[in-house]
């Protein structure tokens, strides 16, 4: 479309001034060790009843750091963040593959990528500045099933590839959307998504989050995906106040919803789910947190 090849010098432009003025991100919060999730699952319709779920879904503190101490490994194409026990875990963890907005490395994201570790997660982030294409996404997912084939890796045996998740800020949004194409996805979640991208080539549950002030991806531009995305369970999220660099070190809001996506589509976790999909949808009656939220039929059964 031509709005989206006019927007992209624009973004480009706003997000190298905004870049340069955001400084390192800020350390990550620190998360105790604890005991591993049980293997992820296809989250299973709900039996209990829905005031049940929903109590649940209210005393889950997702944006809290989870139950497990983190660790880094930086490499040439691929940045790490993982349990720090993934040797002896007797579990396999998840997998979330992320891309960085434009001109930005992970470490700008640094606080997220580790708050979902902390949560059981192995997150592999792309080193590109310029993420949209999705190779380096895809070659993180490739870097994990080799590990995971080793013997001599501390992620042989531990890492779940049956549930990937595809995420990322600004282009990097645009890139989860790419990725979301490629069949070993189970689920994409977008952060205020740049426009090179087609969520038609998506088969997957789509969360598509946006900031209710940020100047540089309108809101506008992401409900665009919304709404192309009918034929898949999709949800939009439109975060109060927030502008576009709000995820940028402390994720601040954005922490508590994206774990409970991924909790909810990648661990099979039923209160997590509650927050988005079904009858009780915990987002669409917190106006505190969000300015608009939109969920299609097929995310309403």
């Amino acid at each position: 479309m031509l709005w989206r090849k006019l927007l992209v010098p624009l973004a480009s432009l706003l997000l190298l001034t905004a870049a340069a003025g955001a400084g390192a991100a800020a350390p990550a919060a620190s998360a105790g060790a604890g005991a591993a999730t049980a293997r992820a699952a296809a989250p299973a319709p709900a039996t209990a009843s829905a005031t049940a779920t929903a109590a649940a879904a209210a005393a889950a503190d997702y944006g809290a750091p989870g139950p497990y101490a983190t660790a880094v490994e930086v490499g040439a194409v691929t940045t790490l963040y993982y349990p720090r026990d993934i040797a002896s875990s007797d579990r396999r963890h998840p997998v979330i593959v992320w891309g960085n907005g434009t001109f930005a490395f992970p470490v700008v994201y640094r606080d997220l990528l580790l708050h979902w570790a902390s949560h059981g997660f192995v997150v592999a982030a792309a080193n590109t500045p310029q993420s949209n294409p999705g190779i380096s996404m895809r070659a993180g997912i490739d870097l994990l099933s080799r590990r995971d084939a080793d013997p001599g890796s501390p992620f042989h045996d531990a890492v779940d590839l049956e549930h990937i998740g595809a995420s990322g800020h600004s282009q990097g949004g645009a890139a989860a959307i790419v990725v979301g194409a490629d069949p070993r996805i189970d689920t994409v979640l977008p952060i205020q998504p740049g426009p090179l991208a087609d969520i038609d080539g998506v088969d997957v549950p789509a969360f598509l989050m946006a900031g209710q002030r940020d100047s540089i991806v309108l809101p506008f531009l992401v409900r665009a995906f919304y709404d192309d995305a009918d034929h898949i369970p999709a949800v939009y999220g439109e975060l109060r106040g927030a502008d576009h660099f709000t995820v940028v070190g402390a994720p601040g809001p954005f922490a508590a919803p994206t774990t409970a996506w991924f909790r909810a589509h990648l661990m099979g976790d039923g209160a997590a789910r509650a927050q988005f999909l079904g009858p009780g949808c915990g987002i669409c009656a917190d106006g505190g947190t969000w300015s608009d939220v939109r969920r299609n039929a097929l995310a309403s059964r």
